[in-house]
């Protein structure tokens, strides 16, 4: 099985440049999406790189530096610095080496490493999509850190979250970036069919239409717009039940994925209704809910950048949580899209200290997610949302304190399995709706989809 994965990962190298943040195309520009070119980028107060010392050499006061690879100046790389700011303060000799590298070209790096059986061109810590995290650390074992001992308290990140790290029992990775899933509104669009963001929370989507029917009666809109070809909401939607496209065992979950029938029944009826509208592009779907075409989007939180693009629109624009599957075991109105989490490479020279440094940081500093706060970087880490910086209100989100509701939105995403063949089984299911949009029938497309899904797997 093992052998199976590697070729499957070699084969998706390419295809697994989607973006951290956005689970769409790979044409996507998201809030994390990598540059165009991996270069060095000198941290904060750093000098050159240099290897990192052992530990006993760092405790007694040697100089003390970790290479990291992550994408995106204004976002990860930029959480780096603030992490490395904040940990100097205890630890004055620490300094990290952050390298901008996009994501694409740090899986190649991780899959060119791997193969060689050549591990010292990695990093100390890199940055991994987290629907990418199963594949490689299935496929490539040897790659990242166990870090389930290392000091790490996981009860503090949103379950949901942490999950996509999680292999056989054991934490490989330290959460970052919350892709909590929001559902957004133009209020002043709601007001117009006598509607307002509390006939929108708590709901179930058999609510939502009928919503929906108002708004578009009213207002000639629909609510939400999604691209066509990609299946972002169908994914929310499963993960809002808990369920997932596999198996505890790895086998393929489609054919007999009861609540997945429900999601695909439910995505057909919005569709059908005119409440759910498709676009050919990512551009056209922000274009969509920028210039007022639809009333509101259902996503990870970070589109809420995209749609503050918006500057005439202040005010008009409220969150809340997105609608639950009717007739769904375990349905909730929770779910997750998108984000990455920091890994430890076994190369690490000097595994204690990056290990502390997360947990001293990523995984323990109110204060580093305070300080990264104004670039969009809102945390999964429980604690972050108490702080005084989370409860700030948004008041283009009508004064709303939207950063601290999408922290507790996090900590309430039921956990799925992405499994080793998550985008080859995505991409299935993406077929398999358009195709059942369109007239065929559902039992079919979920037959053949699965019959894809283990096709690639073998």
């Amino acid at each position: 099985m093992k052998r199976k994965i590697l070729a499957a990962l070699l084969a998706s190298t390419m295809v697994l440049s989607l973006v951290g943040c956005g689970g769409g195309s790979a044409e996507t520009p998201a809030a994390d999406s990598g540059a165009a070119a991996t270069e060095e980028a000198p941290a904060a107060d750093s000098g050159a790189a240099e290897e990192a010392p052992a530990a006993d050499a760092a405790a007694a006061g040697g100089d003390e530096t970790l290479t990291v690879w992550c994408w995106d100046p204004a976002f990860n790389m930029n959480a780096m610095y603030e992490a490395e700011k904040v940990y100097q303060k205890d630890h004055p000799n620490f300094k990290l080496n952050v390298v901008e590298t996009p994501w694409d070209d740090v899986q190649t790096k991780v899959t060119t490493a791997a193969t060689s059986g050549d591990l010292s061109t990695l990093p100390d810590i890199f940055l991994m999509q987290d629907n990418a995290f199963q594949k490689n650390v299935i496929a490539f074992p040897d790659v990242c850190m166990d870090l389930t001992n290392s000091g790490i308290d996981y009860s503090q990140f949103a379950a949901g979250k942490t999950a996509y790290s999680v292999i056989d029992g054991k934490n490989y990775g330290v959460p970052f970036d919350n892709g909590a899933v929001v559902a957004c509104y133009r209020t002043d669009l709601l007001e117009q069919a006598g509607l307002t963001i509390d006939d929108f929370t708590d709901i179930t989507f058999d609510q939502y239409l009928e919503n929906g029917k108002k708004v578009l009666e009213a207002t000639g809109k629909p609510l939400i717009s999604m691209q066509a070809g990609e299946c972002d909401l169908i994914m929310m939607m499963l993960q809002s039940a808990g369920s997932s496209l596999f198996n505890e065992d790895g086998t393929a979950n489609i054919v007999n994925n009861e609540t997945l029938k429900i999601v695909m029944e439910t995505y057909k009826a919005l569709k059908d209704a005119g409440v759910l509208t498709e676009v050919n592009s990512w551009d056209e779907y922000v274009g969509d809910f920028v210039s007022g075409n639809v009333a509101g989007t259902i996503n990870g939180c970070w589109i809420m950048a995209s749609i503050q693009t918006a500057e005439d629109q202040k005010g008009n624009w409220a969150i809340t949580n997105m609608p639950s599957l009717v007739g769904a075991s375990g349905a909730t109105n929770y779910s997750n899209n998108g984000g990455s989490s920091w890994a430890v490479t076994t190369k690490c020279a000097n595994p204690d200290l990056a290990c502390d440094f997360l947990a001293s940081t990523f995984a323990g500093s109110t204060e580093l997610y305070d300080n990264i706060l104004p670039s969009g970087a809102l945390a999964t880490w429980a604690p972050a949302g108490d702080s005084n910086a989370y409860g700030e209100p948004n008041e283009f989100f009508g004064g709303d304190a939207v950063s601290a509701k999408i922290v507790d939105f996090a900590t309430k995403v039921p956990t799925n399995i992405t499994g080793a063949y998550y985008y080859e089984a995505r991409n299935a299911v993406a077929t398999a709706i358009t195709n059942y949009i369109n007239g065929s029938d559902l039992a079919t497309e979920l037959q053949t989809a699965e019959q894809t899904v283990n096709f690639n797997m073998q």
